[in-house]
């Protein structure tokens, strides 16, 4: 509950930018932003204090209709003006209230994120966790999709894609990018490089600090922007305000922005590397100048965690059907469950671009296998959990068989290959890891039960169930004829 200074300091934010309308947004249980809006002129402390009603049976993974009303309770912090916005609009992230447990709302994953949080500074191994998501996007002119009993398609296009390269129909300027060649090509072939920029203030004037931005593999305008990396909940609260600051000023200019992790056939899929470390009184609990990658034992330790627990973490990591089309074997994804410095074919990779005491600060361990459909809120809070588990066990990765492999993973021989385990392979695989593996998750009252029994009841019915259903296009080609 807000205090009466901060919600005076809201208030005076809400006038000081002369705002007509006041923006609640808040996160659903798949991970995308709602929200609701009240004219500015009746937004008052009680706002704050005692929050606004909704109804929470028509949200994704929320209540049944006989327990609809929740509260929505704004973070006074997390003002920002809207710009997206033709009327003077100042936006609020909200936490969800349960008004009959008189308590914050069980499944709310924010709520998970500051549970994570205080757990973590209950354990008294450190205070704080950072987190830096790499967040990777393709901008497409056109997307289109349709579903039916008797027919399905899709289709995508771009200014910059290969195949467009032999059109003659229309005006064609040349320039688009060969698959797998649009890592940092300049204009011409980079067609994006306002757009990027646009995105980078539009982030900053959110309050997000942005560290640089870049196209990234794909052909057909796959772009990632960096941001600065900060506490869990604060990033978590980034990564929704990336996704809808890069999808609305893509909109601006009639394009379209998609985080799907594997639009394209035969180019780079999206992911969103994670980048991690632990700090304690303002040192980094990560750095040790005499072990491995300069690693401390427990940041092994740690990654000891986040490999013995990774099938299971797929499940909030790699949330979707679709996730499974990028984590395939001996492609560019890391599926290899193994831990390497500088090594981009591991599942933990131990960035060296600076050594030495003098950058002990930026020591920290990076996550490769999560995707951008992920909930950042349930992701990192699991990834957390995970690697505290590893700590308190004392779980040393390479005594678990997790490495070091200071090899391209990817050109190993088969009979060494075979021994490297893979992420699973499906979401139905990585959600039954997590019905097997979730008491690391459970600890500290974290997540909940509910939540995690509701999220695979989720994924199972909502969208693996609706996805085994359905023929694909591919089957056809292959079948019909048999």
């Amino acid at each position: 509950m807000a205090t009466a200074s901060a919600a005076k300091s809201a208030l005076d934010f809400i006038k000081k930018n002369r705002a007509k309308i006041v923006d609640f947004k808040f996160i659903d249980l798949p991970g995308m932003w709602q929200h609701t809006s009240l004219p500015a002129d009746q937004v008052n402390e009680d706002t704050f204090s005692s929050g606004i009603g909704f109804d929470g049976s028509s949200i994704r993974g929320f209540q049944e209709i006989q327990e609809s009303d929740m509260v929505l309770r704004p973070s006074p912090a997390s003002a920002r003006v809207d710009g997206f916005c033709n009327i003077p609009t100042v936006s609020f992230i909200c936490d969800c209230f349960d008004p009959r447990e008189q308590a914050p709302y069980r499944r709310d994953p924010r709520i998970v994120a500051q549970r994570a949080q205080a757990y973590l500074k209950g354990t008294g191994l450190a205070d704080t966790a950072y987190f830096g998501p790499e967040l990777e996007f393709y901008i497409f002119d056109h997307i289109s999709f349709d579903i039916s009993q008797f027919g399905m398609s899709y289709a995508i296009d771009s200014e910059e894609a290969h195949w467009n390269s032999g059109d003659s129909e229309n005006a064609n300027l040349a320039y688009a990018l060969r698959p797998k060649e649009g890592y940092f090509p300049v204009a011409p072939s980079d067609k994006h490089m306002d757009i990027r920029s646009e995105m980078v203030l539009g982030l900053q004037s959110w309050g997000v600090d942005v560290e640089m931005h870049h196209h990234e593999v794909g052909t057909a305008g796959q772009t990632e922007i960096d941001i600065r990396y900060n506490t869990l909940l604060d990033q978590a609260d980034s990564v929704m305000i990336y996704k809808y600051v890069t999808r609305n000023v893509a909109r601006r200019h009639g394009k379209v922005v998609t985080f799907m992790p594997k639009p394209l056939f035969g180019d780079n899929g999206s992911g969103m590397h994670v980048h991690q470390s632990l700090w304690k009184a303002g040192k980094n609990l990560f750095y040790s100048p005499t072990g491995y990658a300069e690693l401390s034992q427990l940041a092994l330790y740690y990654i000891g965690g986040l490999l013995t627990h990774i099938d299971s973490l797929m499940a909030f990591c790699a949330p979707t059907t679709h996730s499974y089309r990028r984590l395939v074997p001996h492609f560019e994804a890391p599926v290899n469950v193994a831990f390497s410095m500088g090594n981009r074919s591991a599942a933990v990779r131990i960035p060296i671009f600076f050594k030495g005491p003098k950058y002990s600060k930026s020591k920290r361990i990076e996550f490769r296998p999560p995707d951008c459909a992920a909930n950042p809120y349930l992701a990192f809070s699991a990834m957390l959990m995970a690697g505290l588990d590893g700590i308190k066990r004392k779980i040393d990765p390479t005594k678990a068989g997790f490495g070091p492999l200071d090899k391209n993973i990817y050109e190993l021989p088969e009979r060494e290959a075979k021994r490297i385990k893979s992420v699973p392979g499906s979401l139905d695989e990585s959600l039954s890891a997590l019905e097997a593996d979730n008491a690391y998750l459970l600890q500290g009252g974290v997540f909940s039960a509910d939540l995690i029994d509701t999220w695979i009841g989720y994924k199972r019915t909502k969208e693996l169930h609706e996805v085994k259903l359905r023929p694909v296009p591919y089957e056809f080609y292959l079948y019909h004829d048999l």
